[in-house]
Parts: C-alpha cells; sequence; structure tokens
C-alpha cells in the first residue's frame, strides 16, 4: 500500500469545503429569489390598488401626468368638458388644479 502525501489531502479537504461553500451558494440563491418574488407580488398588488383608487373631486396635477393618465387613473373620461378652464388638453403642468368626476362602476 502506498504512502498518501499531505499535499494530496489538504488539496481533498480544500475542494470538499469549495463544493460544500458552492452548494450552499445555490441553495441560498434560490432563497433569494423565492423572496424576491414575494417581494415583487407586494409591489404589483400596492400598484395595482393605487391605480383603481377613486380620486378625489379635486385633483392636483403631478409631475410626469398627463390628462389621459389621470382619466384612466381616476377613471373619469370627460375631464376636458368638466374643466373649462383647459383651454389645451396638450397645456397641462404640475399644479394645475382639475375637477374629476368618475363614471359609476355598474
Amino acid at each position: 500500500m502506498g504512502r498518501v502525501h499531505s499535499s494530496t489531502i489538504l488539496a481533498e479537504t480544500v475542494s470538499w469545503y469549495c463544493s460544500l461553500v458552492l452548494a450552499l451558494m445555490l441553495i441560498l440563491s434560490c432563497c433569494d429569489s423565492i423572496a424576491t418574488e414575494d417581494e415583487q407580488t407586494a409591489v404589483i398588488v400596492r400598484v395595482k390598488d393605487s391605480i383603481y383608487k377613486p380620486c378625489d373631486e379635486i385633483y392636483v396635477v403631478r409631475e410626469g401626468e398627463t390628462l389621459h393618465s389621470i382619466s384612466e387613473k381616476c377613471g373619469d373620461p370627460y375631464i376636458v368638458e368638466e374643466n373649462p378652464h383647459i383651454h389645451d388638453p396638450d397645456d397641462v403642468f404640475p399644479g394645475l388644479v382639475i375637477k374629476i368626476t368618475p363614471l359609476k362602476k355598474r
């Protein structure tokens, strides 16, 4: 029977620990992606709730909003007709106050 060199034993031990660490990292990365999917679902639910949340009767336009996006968000397709102070639907700016009258759900 031949004698096993100490450097061979050391190399086998190091490769065993590297394999163990790699397996542990793979398991943890799977768990992390599951948590990420749960977080993404929670964000989608929050966004969905905020989209369908009824708007107040008096609405202040925010940065980046258009009459179209406000109409979809608040459920009021007749914003221009109900707000005679809006002369140009493309001239909407942050801070503009508009009246919202959402359609009733049928």
